[in-house]
């Protein structure tokens, strides 16, 4: 929600719940205007949840103040008795929300000394419009697949440069590598996590799970890239498999789209996997550790490609 939405919505919520509450004669109808502009959240999920947990809170706020007020009369240490209930209850059933906007309903009986039914109805009446008219705001939310689905194409144009990167390190043998692509992808992908998780809370009914489950593969894909970043920087002699694996660098960047599911990727893995098996044993300290470097490559590489296959399965068989 950007801050001239933000500013429209809390003017609109103080106002129209004031002026209801005003014409329906409540007492203390600038109350209402308060919880409006309380109840106003990011999310359209966040102001159904915090609707529910006030007025949860405001029966057992009025609960513990009707038993108080009548045992003890209306002292101001009595007030102070009732907090020292409310506050951990409130912790403890996850109320705390209502803490302030539904002790000032409550600051109301204190003032009238008064638990009669008219001054409840008084109350509840407060709370109901002013979390009403928040909900009513914020039924309008900003959509933002338009920027999610641009945050996808970012994303995998970002992978594809870092895994050609990659690839030419490999071929090269020079095993210098920044990491500043790495670094930006996280970022990226923090961004639309963010982005992605604002839209998900604000689907009362439809799921975008689908959406939060790619972006958090990816996510875990761009933490093995970079283990293999700090791998190849390592990797300084020259050899056949180099150029292979390279090969397959390049075959995984050309299917990192999201409608390409990568099986056949996991098979040139296990052929290439075979072909290290076969090959000679080094005979140099040099050579062992670059071909126990390239190992670790194949294997970080074949669990990158595998996080995609996964997802990819799990929902096709969903369809």
């Amino acid at each position: 929600m950007s801050l001239l939405q933000r500013t429209l919505k809390l003017v609109l919520a103080l106002t129209i719940a004031t002026w209801i509450a005003i014409v329906c004669q409540l007492s203390y109808a600038t109350s209402a205007g308060v919880i409006a502009i309380l109840s106003v959240l990011d999310t359209r999920r966040s102001t159904f949840k915090i609707a529910k947990q006030r007025l949860l809170s405001t029966i057992l706020a009025f609960g513990i103040a009707g038993i108080l007020f009548t045992l003890f009369g209306y002292h101001l240490w009595v007030l102070g008795l009732y907090m020292t209930f409310f506050v951990p209850l409130s912790y403890h059933w996850g109320l705390e929300t209502g803490l302030a906007p539904i002790t000032v309903l409550v600051l109301h009986i204190y003032a009238e000394k008064n638990l009669s039914l008219g001054l409840f109805i008084n109350e509840i009446a407060l709370l109901l419009i002013g979390a009403g008219i928040a909900l009513i705001l914020n039924l309008y939310m900003p959509s933002k697949q338009k920027l999610i689905l641009r945050y996808i194409d970012v994303v995998e144009n970002e992978l594809r440069e870092i895994l050609r990167r990659l690839a030419t390190l490999l071929r090269s043998g020079d095993g210098s590598n920044d990491g500043q692509l790495i670094a930006h992808l996280e970022l990226t992908l923090s961004q639309a996590l963010e982005a992605v998780y604002i839209e998900s809370n604000n689907q009362l009914f439809k799921s975008t799970n689908y959406q939060v489950h790619y972006f958090e593969m990816r996510r875990e894909q761009e933490k093995i890239l970079k283990n293999m970043s700090e791998s190849i920087r390592k990797l300084h002699l020259q050899s056949q498999e180099n150029h292979i694996l390279a090969d397959l660098f390049e075959a995984t960047a050309e299917q990192i789209s999201l409608e390409n599911p990568a099986f056949d990727l996991l098979t040139d893995i296990a052929s290439l996997l075979h072909h290290f098996r076969e090959r000679a044993l080094p005979e140099t300290r040099e050579e062992f550790e670059s071909r126990a470097l390239l190992f670790q490559l194949l294997g970080d590489l074949e669990r990158f490609i595998q996080l995609k296959v996964d997802f990819y399965s799990s929902y096709q068989l969903s369809e």
